[in-house]
C-alpha cells in the first residue's frame, strides 16, 4: 500500500475515473499512471445512498491491475461495512464512507484500518462539520461533496469554501493530521481558492477527461494549486 502521507508538503490531484471513457477505460488509466495526477478516485454507487449506479466489483479488479498511483476508493453505498474487506482485497488504499451512511461511524473508521487501508469519511453537502469534532483525529481523510453526490459534471456549491475553513480549523483544533479532500466541480477557476481555504486533496472529473487534452489539464492543475 502506498502512503496518503507522501509528499503532503505539496497538494494533491485525484483524478476521478467516473468521468472517464469507458469504452478505453485502459487508456485513460494509463493517462493517469503517466500524468502527473497523484491519485485514482473511483466512486462506487449502489442507486439506493446515491440515484445512480458507477463500477461494480469485477471492475474495480480489472482497474487495479493497471493503476500505478494511490487508489482512493469513495463508497457512495447503505451499509459500507459488509464491503470493507472487499476493497481491501480488491487493492483499495484509501477507503471513504459517508457519515450519512453509517450508524456506527467510528467502528466503521476502525474496521477500515483493521483491514490495513486509510479510513475517510464523506460529508454531503447539508451536513455540517462539527459531526466529525468528536472523531476527526480518528480519521485519516474528510472528504467535503462540493456538489450533491451521484452525478458528475454539476456545478461547485459556492459554500463549500466555508466548509473547508472550517474544517481545517477543527483539525488544527484537535491537533490532528487528517486530510481535507474536496469532490465535486473542481477546475481551474476553483482550485486555488480551496487550497487556500485548506485543502490537500482535489477530485477532478469532467473538467479532466472533457477536456481537449487531460494530461496537460492535470499538469495546469497541479501548478495552479503549487
Amino acid at each position: 500500500m502506498q502512503s496518503i502521507y507522501v509528499l503532503m508538503d505539496s497538494k494533491l490531484i485525484a483524478p476521478s475515473m467516473l468521468a472517464a471513457d469507458f469504452a478505453n477505460l485502459q487508456q485513460d488509466i494509463e493517462m493517469v499512471n503517466q500524468s502527473e495526477a497523484d491519485w485514482f478516485h473511483l466512486d462506487v454507487m449502489d442507486g439506493v445512498f446515491v440515484p445512480n449506479i458507477s463500477f461494480g466489483m469485477p471492475v474495480i479488479k480489472a482497474m487495479a491491475k493497471h493503476t500505478k498511483k494511490t487508489l482512493d476508493v469513495h463508497l457512495m453505498i447503505v451499509d459500507p461495512d459488509r464491503y470493507i474487506n472487499t476493497f481491501s482485497d480488491l487493492g483499495a488504499d484509501v477507503l471513504t464512507v459517508h457519515y450519512e451512511a453509517c450508524t456506527h461511524l467510528h467502528r466503521t473508521i476502525q474496521a477500515i484500518k483493521h483491514a490495513g487501508m486509510k479510513a475517510g469519511v464523506a460529508l454531503n453537502p447539508h451536513t455540517p462539520i462539527n459531526v466529525l469534532e468528536a472523531i476527526v483525529h480518528d480519521i485519516d481523510l474528510v472528504c467535503i461533496m462540493s456538489v450533491n453526490p451521484g452525478f458528475g459534471g454539476q456545478s461547485f456549491i459556492e459554500n463549500t469554501y466555508n466548509k473547508v475553513s472550517e474544517l481545517k480549523n477543527l483539525i488544527d483544533q484537535k491537533e490532528a493530521k487528517t486530510l481535507i479532500e474536496i469532490d465535486g466541480g473542481v477546475n481551474s477557476d476553483n482550485a486555488k481558492k480551496l487550497v487556500d481555504a485548506g485543502a490537500d486533496v482535489l477530485v477532478a472529473g469532467s473538467f479532466v477527461f472533457k477536456s481537449e487534452n487531460p494530461t496537460t489539464t492535470i499538469k495546469e492543475l497541479k501548478q495552479v494549486i503549487a
